[in-house]
């Protein structure tokens, strides 16, 4: 008999067991073959290098997939209390996330309403009722509305209620919140489909702790930074020194969830009767990694689950913003040692693996080298992913 789960003084669980998952996720676990038994199939697939470098393809992404719908712009966890805002700035517009007293989360254009100077200079998350503009002292509520303004008299007919922030459409769901940057777009959320919903709900997203969180600048394009968390032909390679011994060089089971797509793959100590094995974390043995449309990537592991938010700049230039999660903060050196390994660990191989493979990948399709890319069975995930995009992109 299994020891019982451990839980914290609140009753949460320290770890997630296979009956802990959503329906969707158990469903897909349960097809994960055995390593023996796993068949990588042989695929002819390419894309155009030009879909790399090209500015009008750039411009193209950008108004018909990250202006016209909405996308993952941050993470709930990092104003979970009411009443907390923080400034955005990853996406090239100055932006406030905030959560309002009674609990809703609003994305806002970061501009005062007397002359557009920004209210938060920074992206630190604060504990406020209020943000005052630092040029004229106007004062705005955490839900957007304009509360004060410095001598109010010399204005003739100033209605307050006109001049509250500019809001952009927003949504919550799963932990992730989402936004329609051009707030004069017609609101599309479709990408937030309930199963999607359901699954991020069962790793607890909303509830967990903000352990640790990084901003790269990567020169490459962003669809260079998202591929290998598309694909497990690299892992192997790239990671041979540090994760790579982990996984087996075996195809992911892979599900679309609307445009999202999860992948589930068996490290390269699981069996199928791992699933069974009461009590047993079962991100031990087993990694999901969700690529949800069209910029964000979640992964688990054991003790945290990572969240990435890429953020296009330029043909040749992504914002990362990333975020370690763990189900509670530490309370004892045991656990911060433990925490503090893995997130010194993932920051090195996404920073110095990934990260770095994107920046030769675009150096190298930069010279015009090559006319296409190719794509092996082991990346199959990644041709998938590019007919969800282009299919959102005119023909």
């Amino acid at each position: 008999m299994n020891a019982p789960v451990l839980q914290t003084p609140t009753g949460k669980p320290l770890i997630q067991t296979f009956e802990m998952m959503s329906a969707g996720q158990q469903a897909a676990m349960r097809r994960i073959a055995s390593h023996e038994e796993a068949r990588v199939p042989q695929i002819e697939a390419t894309r155009p290098a030009s879909i790399f470098t090209s500015q009008e393809r750039f411009d193209l992404e950008q108004a018909h997939i990250f202006r016209k719908r909405a996308i993952p712009l941050t993470i709930s966890a990092l104003i979970a209390e009411p009443g907390t805002a923080m400034g955005h700035e990853s996406t090239g517009i100055p932006l406030i996330v905030s959560r309002d007293r009674e609990g809703k989360a609003h994305v806002f254009l970061n501009a005062c309403q007397h002359k557009g100077a920004k209210l938060l200079e920074t992206c630190d998350v604060v504990k406020t009722g209020r943000m005052t503009c630092p040029y004229h002292a106007w004062t705005f509520g955490v839900d957007g509305k304009l509360i004060g303004v410095a001598r109010p008299e010399t204005f003739l007919n100033l209605d307050k209620s006109k001049r509250n922030l500019a809001e952009l459409p927003s949504r919550e769901q799963g932990g992730i919140i989402w936004v329609m940057l051009d707030r004069h777009a017609e609101p599309d959320f479709s990408s937030c489909v309930t199963e999607l919903g359901e699954d991020l709900d069962a790793l607890d997203l909303a509830t967990s702790h903000v352990y640790g969180r990084k901003s790269f600048d990567v020169k490459a394009n962003w669809k260079l930074v998202l591929e290998p968390f598309l694909e497990g032909y690299h892992v192997q390679r790239l990671h041979a020194s540090t994760v790579g011994p982990l996984y087996a060089d075996v195809p992911n089971v892979v599900d679309k969830l609307g445009p999202t797509i999860r992948q589930i793959s068996g490290k390269l100590n699981f069996t199928p009767a791992d699933l069974d094995v009461e009590g047993e974390n079962v991100h031990k043995t087993v990694t999901t990694v969700y690529n949800m449309f069209p910029n964000c990537v979640v992964i688990t592991s054991p003790w945290y689950i990572s969240v990435m938010i890429l953020h296009p700049r330029g043909p040749d230039r992504t914002i990362v913003d990333y975020h370690n999660l763990t189900r509670v903060a530490p309370d004892n050196p045991k656990a911060e040692k433990l925490y503090k390994t893995s997130y010194d660990m993932v920051l090195y191989v996404f920073g110095n693996e990934d990260y770095r493979a994107a920046e030769i990948c675009h150096a190298g399709l930069a010279t015009g080298a090559l006319d296409t890319v190719v794509y092996s069975g082991l990346e199959a995930t990644v041709p998938i992913y590019y007919e969800i995009l282009e299919s959102y992109l005119p023909r």
